[in-house]
């Protein structure tokens, strides 16, 4: 079956993200290119963006993977108020769903409290403190597939 990898475009801060990803789902991270990384005549590094991230990637739950990059100069700066879709988690116990939720909106913006839902489960919703929107969700009545 296939695999859903969420991809999230960053204005020159997807480290930072991804660092703050990292402290609350553990792990460690599987790959980490920088544009210098990558340079040559065909593809330059601005002095200015050579540290910033062209691919990031942090293994979560057996098999998922966060990925994310910064997007260069010279294609403009993502809206990050924007819609970017939801990063759906499903968490194995309540307690996970705690620890997720609370942690990952830290410094952001709940839009929906986490809390029992009228569809029976454990759900909660927000934007992180770097634009991007989350949906954590425990089901008491199905087992995980992560």
């Amino acid at each position: 079956m296939a695999i859903i990898n969420p991809h999230i475009n960053f204005n020159g801060n997807a480290e930072e993200a991804f660092a703050f990803y990292k402290s609350v789902f553990g792990g460690d991270f599987a790959k980490i290119i920088r544009f210098k990384d990558l340079a040559s005549t065909g593809f330059p590094a601005s002095e200015k963006e050579e540290n910033k991230i062209i691919y990031i990637s942090l293994p979560i739950g057996k098999g998922s993977m966060l990925i994310a990059n910064d997007v260069p100069e010279i294609l403009g700066r993502t809206n990050e108020n924007e819609n970017r879709s939801k990063i759906s988690v499903s968490a194995e116990t309540r307690e996970e769903a705690d620890k997720l939720f609370y942690g990952l909106s830290a410094g952001g913006e709940i839009e929906g409290p986490l809390g029992d839902s009228p569809w029976d489960t454990y759900f909660g919703c927000f934007r992180d403190k770097y634009g991007i929107e989350w949906i954590v969700e425990f089901d008491p009545h199905h087992k995980s597939l992560i």
